[in-house]
């Protein structure tokens, strides 16, 4: 019985935790700028769960125009984005000028529970028209049994990500 507790341990969901993300987009020096397409989102090492967090884009254009350069946000679009129904309650957002921005996620209300211990990766992606396109990654570990802080930083269409993770 003893050897079994710890496997049940590890097989126990994600409890209620709070993932927090302050999200510099750098002030660019272009000639034609224009706020960038942004997702944000969870995956297990293995690829097998995925968590949308957040879809920032210009989800008011007239005849849903906006979701047509949704794809540019190449790997979020192969990942999971091809496969939504949009907008996407409580993720879709509007587009983001340059600035930093604290966007916060509640566990519950995006369904994180569900998801089983193991390594995961909290990715960013931003696309910019006339631009350039980046995608960023921080590793962490679930269950959360700390607040963890973790941080990467971006070389120009995304800056400094400070990734927060509280139990």
């Amino acid at each position: 019985m003893k050897k079994l507790l710890p496997l049940l341990v590890l097989s126990l969901p994600l409890s209620a935790a709070t993932i927090e993300a302050n999200v510099e987009l750098p002030k660019l020096d272009v000639a034609e700028y224009h706020a960038p397409y942004l997702a944000m989102w969870i995956q297990s090492q293995d690829r097998s769960q995925i968590k949308n967090l957040a879809l920032w884009y210009d989800h008011d254009k007239a005849n849903q125009k906006g979701q047509e350069w949704l794809k540019d946000l190449r790997q979020w679009w192969r990942r999971s984005g091809r496969s939504l129904s949009l907008p996407v309650d409580a993720i879709t957002g509007a587009t983001k000028t340059a600035g930093s921005y604290q966007v916060s996620f509640d566990s519950e209300a995006l369904a994180l529970n569900d998801l089983p211990a193991g390594e995961y990766q909290f990715y960013i992606e931003a696309v910019r028209e006339v631009g350039g396109r980046e995608v960023l990654s921080v590793p962490f570990t679930l269950p959360i049994n700390h607040t963890q802080t973790l941080n990467v930083q971006g070389k120009k269409e995304l800056g400094r990500i400070d990734l927060t993770i509280k139990p």
